[in-house]
């Protein structure tokens, strides 16, 4: 019951401060993240170890500070988390700038992929093939232990129609179906380590990490555009910007691992592009290859 109700006062805090000038809300999301970088601990020290492990070339100090800038970032997506599910959809449009070819789903006879790393904005990226192309999508749902946040994340998801999620725990068949006979698009989120399951040991970073196949044998079998999409938030109170990139060529290969491989150098590009929006409170290496000891 307690858990609920702090639930609930959570999600009618959103709800209050996205009303809020956009302005506010940074503060608010800044201030945040502040607070979260000095209380939660636990999510600090992996960050810490996963930009130690991924970027060794930074000493401590500079390793220190990109995790202060992560959680800056973090916060704000927490508080921004409101826009998505509660504004209306013309204000949304004029925060979202979109680039590149988002029509791309609407003109291809084929299913297309949207392929997104875990940057803190992509849900805005979500939103965006929501509010800017008409083609249905899809993606796969992590149900939330809490079922008042799985209701407002379900309902935020899918307010603005034409998506469906698929339970994870389903496993991929009635989300290939789905695919299959109505022609859904799938937006793929690759670089979470959901264990060794339908994984494969890839480097990322130069570390051993269990790295889904999935993308490359779901494209291959349902004959799939793969098209990489990019989502970040902006300074200030510029809003974000949505980067619909060039479709992939000679992807899905004959060769899942080389795939995977080649997926995971793309993204490793992208967060050295930006690194502090990237998802390091993840544990992305909580699996190891057989015998391998923890690394947090």
């Amino acid at each position: 019951m307690a858990r609920a109700m702090g639930a609930r006062l959570a999600l009618g805090l959103l709800w209050l401060v996205h009303w809020l000038p956009l302005r506010a809300q940074v503060a608010i999301g800044g201030g945040l993240g502040a607070l979260l970088h000095r209380l939660a601990s636990p999510r600090r020290r992996i960050a810490l170890r996963n930009v130690e492990l991924c970027m060794p070339e930074l000493d401590a100090a500079e390793r220190a500070q990109l995790v202060r800038e992560h959680f800056h970032w973090l916060g704000r997506s927490i508080v921004e988390r409101g826009l998505l599910w509660y504004a209306p959809a013309q204000h949304l449009r004029g925060l979202i700038h979109v680039e590149g070819d988002i029509g791309l789903a609407e003109r291809s006879e084929a299913p297309v992929m949207w392929l997104v790393p875990h940057f803190l904005a992509l849900d805005v990226a979500a939103a965006a093939v929501l509010l800017f192309q008409a083609r249905p999508g899809a993606t796969i749902y992590q149900t939330q232990s809490s079922p008042v946040f799985d209701a407002a994340i379900r309902r935020g998801r899918l307010r603005f129609g034409h998506a469906e999620l698929f339970s994870r725990s389903e496993g991929a068949r009635p989300l290939m179906r789905a695919i299959r006979d109505r022609r859904l698009c799938f937006f793929n989120l690759p670089d979470m380590d959901f264990g060794a399951r339908d994984a494969a040991f890839v480097p990322f970073f130069g570390v051993q990490a269990a790295t889904l196949l999935a993308p490359s044998r779901m494209a291959k079998a349902l004959n799939m555009v793969v098209q990489p999409v990019l989502a970040h938030m902006l300074p200030g109170t510029q809003g974000y910007r949505v980067r619909f990139l060039e479709p992939w060529r000679d992807f899905p290969s004959a060769d899942p691992l080389a795939d995977a491989a080649r997926m995971n150098l793309w993204i490793e590009a992208q967060v050295r592009a930006d690194p502090a929006q990237y998802l390091w409170v993840h544990k992305r290496f909580k699996t190891r290859p057989p015998g391998e000891p923890s690394l947090y």
